[in-house]
């Protein structure tokens, strides 16, 4: 009903506008023939019949114009429409341009468009659970950075993904089919780090006993990750920089330079910018990776993706078992600090805890549902923690996502589920800026059918 009268609004709207704009100039030539000679008798009538045929000729024509450029969209718009929810009413009432006859049609494309996002993320990235805007932006610049040869520079917290990240980086890239060698600058001792990276020469020191080819001789061709390069002694730091500029490298104890061709993506938890005013990091390094950098946001402000990636999580460890409705929002409720690797570990230790079916209590202290807690956790967190308002608007929108993925989307059945009114949904899904179209997506993702579409208001 509603696309019906949006496509009477617009067939009436536009052609009248052109018919409006005719008879505007039919106006104003009978205004200027009024008072020429030949019409000086008051003979109008043959004016006002071709005033009339023009305002006639320009309404059929906007009607035809409308009906070439629109049909397309209507029928794409029509064809997409199972798969996009309802947008929710915006929460401080209707602004002008919601009463243009336009309004629904340009918020119909937007609503498939970031449906369409959501399907290529899924297909680009199989590998990566992440349907909330700022990780399908990271995607999309990963995206476009990944055919060229740049230096890559991920920013990050622990635990959120940069590793992951930056192999897709290399996946996506030209050199998908040579070597991907990832080095963690942090686990490897300092005096074996150079060797690691570089090879040595056989008696280059003690127990040299044959010669070895480096990690980045041996990724010639492919891409090197450098993780938690923040790390890197300064004295290795410079023949990095030399091996990025002069595309060669020497072994530890060798004479001869030898050429390589890779490309570098580091990554690190640190500020590196503070560290190169303190002089804990090589400046020109700084500069030669941070061609390409980006910063991939903790969990805690994508809180969207936690029920989807720890359904994704649990599918990866106990193929299955499943998350109860109050677990779902006791996950999505919690901070964590260390981010993607944490709630894997917390999803691991309550499978192994539970028979099939995850519940509050097998998970990990601290992580328990605020309704159902004893007093001792009835304390607040103290300065620095979540405030008594953060902590209830985490444990709100962890409700609202668990009753929106147990409908599919459907939020005329999350109401339901959450004894809420539907308006009340509404608000609530926009105060908390919550995706509701990739909840819709997942499910039938899985396979299931189209589902109803949403009630009116």
């Amino acid at each position: 009903m509603k696309t019906n009268s949006m496509r009477l609004q617009l067939y009436v709207l536009v052609p009248l506008i052109f018919a409006g704009l005719t008879a505007l100039a039919a106006l104003l030539t009978f205004h200027l023939m009024r008072s020429a000679a030949f019409v000086a008798d008051g003979r109008t009538g043959p004016l006002v019949a071709t005033g009339a045929i023009l305002v006639a000729t320009a309404f059929l024509f906007g009607l035809l114009i409308l009906r070439l450029i629109f049909r397309p969209v209507e029928d794409f718009l029509r064809k997409t429409r199972p798969m996009v929810p309802e947008a929710p009413p915006p929460l401080y009432g209707r602004r002008l341009s919601d009463f243009s006859a336009v309004a629904p049609l340009v918020s119909s494309l937007s609503r498939v468009t970031e449906a369409l996002g959501n399907l290529e993320a899924q297909a680009l990235f199989p590998d990566i659970v992440a349907p909330s805007a700022a990780m399908r932006a990271i995607l999309g610049l990963v995206l476009k950075i990944s055919p060229t040869d740049s230096t890559v520079l991920i920013l990050g917290e622990s635990g959120t993904g940069k590793e992951l990240i930056a192999r897709n980086v290399h996946s996506h890239s030209r050199r998908a089919t040579q070597p991907y060698v990832a080095i963690n600058c942090a686990g490897i001792p300092e005096g074996l780090l150079e060797s690691e990276l570089f090879g040595h020469e056989k008696g280059a020191f003690t127990g040299a006993y044959v010669r070895k080819i480096g990690k980045l001789e041996a990724a010639s061709g492919g891409t090197v990750f450098l993780d938690e390069i923040a790390d890197m002694p300064l004295m290795t730091q410079a023949k990095i920089l030399r091996a990025l500029q002069e595309r060669e490298i020497e072994r530890v104890g060798g004479t001869q330079p030898i050429p390589v061709d890779i490309r570098i993506i580091a990554a690190t938890n640190k500020d590196l910018a503070k560290m190169v005013q303190e002089g804990r990091f090589r400046e020109d390094l700084f500069f030669r990776i941070n061609v390409f950098s980006f910063r991939l946001p903790p969990l805690r402000e994508r809180n969207e993706d936690i029920p989807l990636l720890a359904k994704h999580l649990l599918r990866q460890i106990k193929p299955g078992a499943t998350l109860s409705p109050q677990t779902l929002a006791a996950l999505t409720a919690h901070q964590w600090p260390g981010n993607v690797r944490e709630l894997k570990n917390a999803i691991e230790a309550a499978s192994a805890l539970s028979s099939g079916v995850i519940e509050p209590e097998h998970l990990n202290t601290g992580i328990g549902l605020p309704f159902d807690l004893s007093p001792s956790d009835l304390r607040m967190s103290g300065p620095g923690g979540p405030g008594l308002d953060a902590r209830l608007a985490a444990l709100e929108k962890g409700l609202i996502l668990d009753a929106l993925t147990k409908a599919g989307g459907i939020q005329v059945r999350a109401a339901e589920l959450l004894g809420i009114k539907e308006r009340s949904l509404w608000h609530r899904i926009a105060k908390h800026q919550i995706d509701v179209s990739s909840l819709r997506n997942e499910k039938n993702g899985n396979g299931a059918g189209p589902e109803p579409q949403e009630a009116k208001p």
